[in-house]
C-alpha cells in the first residue's frame, strides 16, 4: 500500500491503462465510419463527436472506482450483484457471453480490416496469408501475457497512429480541399439539420468509450496497481486518503485517454467532411481506405498515401493488438465465476491467458476467411455493442448507488455528468436496437 502522488508529474508517471483503452477505442469506427459520417454530414454534425466522446467517460471512471475500492476486476464486480443468478454465474456475465457470438466476428471483421490494408500496400502477397500473419503475431505479442508489453505496445501505436493521422491533416491544408476556418465554425453552431439526426446518432454510437473498453479497463487499472495501492477496504481516513488519490490518478489517465482518442477520431472526421462531402458517392466499408488513400496520392503524391496508409494500419493492429489481450483476461475471469476454471490460483491463470491469446487470434483469422465479409462482421459486432452498453449502465448505477463506500461520495458535478451519460447512451442504444428491429 501507498499514498498516491499528488503532483502532476507524479500522477502523470502513473498513468498507462488509458494508453490501451485509447488503443482499443481507436479502431475500424474511427477509421471508416467516422470518416463516412463526416463525408455525409459535412461539418455540421462535428460537435456531436466531441460531445459523444467526453460524456461517456463517466461510466469508465465509475468501473475503474469500483476496481480500486473493492480491488476486483469486472466479472467478479458483477457476479456479486443482486439479481438473478443461473448457476455460479450472475445474469449480467450470462448475458455477456451469450453476445460474444457477435462481438467475436467483430473482431474477425478488425484481422480482415488491417489484412486488407496490408494487402493495399503490398499486392504481391494475398489477404489471406496477411490475415494469418496478423492474428499470428498478435497471439505471438500477446502471449507473454505481461501487462508491461502490452501498455509499452499500446502507448507505440498510439504515437505512431496518431502522428500520422495527424499528418495527414497537417498536408490536407496545403490542397485544395483544405478546411476554412468558417467550415470549422460551422462544426461548432450545436445545430442539426433534420437530414442529418439520423447520422448524428449513428456517430454517437461508434465514438469514444464503448461498453467493452469500459470493461476491460478495471484490469488495467488493478494491473497497474491502483488497487493494490489502495489496498483492502478500511474505515479509516488513511483508506479514504489513499483511495481518493489514486482515483485522482486512474481520473487523469481516463481524462488524458478521452484526449487521444477524441483528437484522432475529430481527425477522421475532418478527412471525411473535406475530401468526401462534395464528392457524391461515399465509398462502403473498406474500400473508404483505398479512396482516400488514392485522393491523398492525387493531391500530394505518393509520399502522403504512405503516411495514411502507415497511420491506417496501426489504427486497425493496435485494435487487434489490445483485443488479444482484453479478451483473454476477461474470458478467464468469466470462466473462473462460472465455476469452469481456478481464476484465483496464478498458475492457472497464467496457463489461461497464454492460451487465450493463441486462440482468440486464430479464431477470428478462421471467421474472416470463411466468412470475408469485414464491414459485415463489424456491424453485427456493432449490435452486441448496444445491448452490452445497457449492461455497463445498470452496472455502473449498482456501483454508484449500492457498492461504493460513502466515504468516496463524489460531488454533485459527477453525478451530473454520469446521469448525462447514462441518458445519452441509453437513448442512443435503444435507437440502435429499434433501427436494427424495426427497419431503416
Amino acid at each position: 500500500m501507498q499514498s498516491a502522488p499528488t503532483t502532476f508529474l507524479g500522477q502523470f508517471r502513473h498513468l498507462g491503462p488509458g494508453f490501451i483503452l485509447s488503443a482499443a477505442i481507436v479502431g475500424s469506427g474511427e477509421l471508416i465510419a467516422t470518416t463516412a459520417l463526416g463525408a455525409k454530414a459535412g461539418f455540421v454534425a462535428f460537435w456531436v463527436i466531441l460531445v459523444s466522446c467526453f460524456v461517456k467517460v463517466a461510466l469508465q471512471l465509475e468501473f475503474g472506482k469500483n476496481a480500486i475500492y473493492s480491488g476486483l476486476p469486472t466479472m467478479q464486480s458483477l457476479n456479486r450483484l443482486p439479481g438473478l443468478r443461473l448457476g455460479r454465474g450472475h445474469w449480467t456475465i450470462w448475458l455477456w457471453l451469450s453476445l460474444q457470438g457477435l462481438k467475436v466476428l467483430q473482431v474477425g471483421g478488425i484481422v480482415g480490416g488491417v489484412a486488407l490494408v496490408l494487402n493495399m500496400a503490398f499486392p504481391a502477397i494475398s489477404t489471406s496469408i496477411w490475415a494469418i500473419l496478423a492474428a499470428a503475431s498478435a497471439g505471438l505479442l500477446i502471449y507473454g501475457g505481461h501487462y508491461g508489453w502490452v501498455e509499452k505496445g499500446s502507448l507505440v501505436m498510439i504515437l505512431l497512429f496518431t502522428g500520422t493521422i495527424l499528418l495527414s491533416v497537417f498536408l490536407l491544408q496545403r490542397t485544395e480541399f483544405a478546411i476554412s476556418g468558417s467550415e470549422l465554425a460551422e462544426g461548432f453552431t450545436f445545430s442539426l439539420p433534420p437530414a442529418t439526426v439520423g447520422v448524428a446518432l449513428a456517430a454517437f454510437g461508434i465514438t469514444g468509450v464503448g461498453g467493452d473498453e469500459i470493461m476491460y479497463y478495471t484490469y488495467w487499472c488493478i494491473e497497474k496497481g491502483y488497487a493494490a495501492y489502495t489496498g483492502p477496504y478500511e474505515d479509516t481516513d488513511a483508506w479514504t486518503n489513499r483511495a481518493r488519490g489514486w482515483i485522482r490518478v486512474m481520473t487523469l489517465d481516463a481524462i488524458c485517454s478521452m484526449v487521444v482518442y477524441t483528437t484522432v477520431t475529430a481527425a477522421f472526421y475532418l478527412l471525411g467532411a473535406s475530401l468526401l462531402h462534395e464528392g457524391g458517392a461515399i465509398p462502403e466499408g473498406y474500400a473508404m481506405v483505398e479512396s482516400l488513400s488514392r485522393l491523398f496520392t492525387v493531391t500530394l503524391g505518393p509520399g502522403a498515401k504512405v503516411v495514411f496508409m502507415i497511420g491506417a494500419f496501426f489504427v486497425l493492429y493496435s485494435t487487434l493488438f489490445t483485443a488479444t489481450a482484453s479478451w483473454s483476461r476477461i474470458f478467464a475471469d468469466a470462466f473462473g465465476q462460472l465455476g469452469w476454471l481456478n481464476f484465483s490460483d496464478p498458475v492457472v491463470r497464467k496457463k489461461t491467458l497464454a492460451t487465450l491469446s493463441w486462440a482468440f487470434p486464430a479464431l477470428w483469422c478462421v471467421l474472416f476467411l470463411f466468412i470475408k465479409l469485414p464491414v459485415l462482421m463489424i456491424l453485427l459486432g456493432g449490435i452486441a455493442t448496444s445491448v452490452l452498453l445497457l449492461v455497463v449502465v445498470w452496472a455502473a448505477l449498482q456501483f454508484r448507488y449500492r457498492e461504493l463506500p460513502k466515504n468516496l461520495k463524489p460531488k454533485v458535478i459527477y453525478d451530473i455528468w454520469l446521469w448525462s451519460s447514462i441518458i445519452a447512451i441509453l437513448g442512443v442504444s435503444l435507437y440502435g436496437v429499434w433501427q436494427v428491429t424495426v427497419g431503416q
